[in-house]
């Protein structure tokens, strides 16, 4: 590892610990049961797959609730990282990019966990899908960009959404390292949010991209025995 990653954590380790701990806390108001409690006054995770998530809620609610919950699940993801950001606004000189960018990732991954595992709600929340999609936007748009391209050739082929999840959640790491290598070589240095990354940021991405990846999947394991058995269903809105 290079000198920053040591630099990073003796230094602003407190403000690491006040993002993560904002970011988990953020990540556990689930959107899907706020709705569908207002709007059913029932619980989601009675209620069809049993998943406190968009699409269920897309099949038992309607597409109004739906959007409201993926709107809700979706700032969690800026609202917590964007927080982490705030927190080094007045970091500079050598590293503070390094340094952002460091807090983002991480702060990413706990509003993904508290999405899943939401304190409020006896640690049983949805899968995450929505919610990294928003951390792929505050940490590397090019790699949300990727993740839409998948999901529309993938949804438009099958209207499944959980296959569309699984290979975005697959593909998550696979793509930001080959990413951060093309920063490290200055090949997309016109679209690079960091420029010449240091080996200890390649690593950290790609370490918490590939955690958050494998949580989702493991999130998904019920929709992977119905894909393999043939039986998961295609989208279709209750109204």
């Amino acid at each position: 590892m290079d000198l920053y990653f040591g630099q990073f954590f003796s230094l602003y380790w407190w403000r690491l610990i006040i993002a993560v701990v904002a970011a988990y806390l953020i990540g556990s108001v689930n959107t899907s049961i706020i709705v569908t409690k207002f709007v059913m006054h029932e619980d989601i995770r009675t209620m069809g797959s049993g998943n406190a998530g968009f699409t269920n809620v897309l099949r038992c609610a309607g597409k109004t609730p739906a959007i409201i919950t993926f709107i809700g699940d979706f700032l969690k993801g800026i609202i917590a990282v964007g927080i982490a950001y705030l927190l080094m606004i007045d970091v500079s000189g050598d590293g503070a990019a390094v340094f952002r960018s460091y807090i983002a990732y991480i702060t990413g991954l706990f509003v993904v966990i508290g999405h899943m595992f939401p304190l409020y709600y006896k640690f049983k929340g949805g899968k995450g899908v929505v919610t990294t999609a928003a951390v792929m936007l505050m940490t590397d748009w090019r790699v949300l960009i990727v993740a839409l391209i998948i999901f529309f050739i993938v949804f438009l082929s099958t209207k499944i959404i959980s296959k569309c999840a699984l290979l975005n959640a697959a593909m998550y790491p696979v793509v930001t390292l080959i990413l951060k290598l093309l920063d490290c070589n200055g090949i997309l240095s016109a679209i690079s949010p960091l420029n010449n990354p240091p080996v200890s940021f390649i690593v950290l991405s790609t370490v918490v991209t590939l955690i958050t990846a494998v949580l989702v999947i493991v999130k998904h394991k019920d929709n992977i025995k119905r894909i393999l058995d043939g039986t998961e269903k295609k989208i279709t809105p209750k109204n």
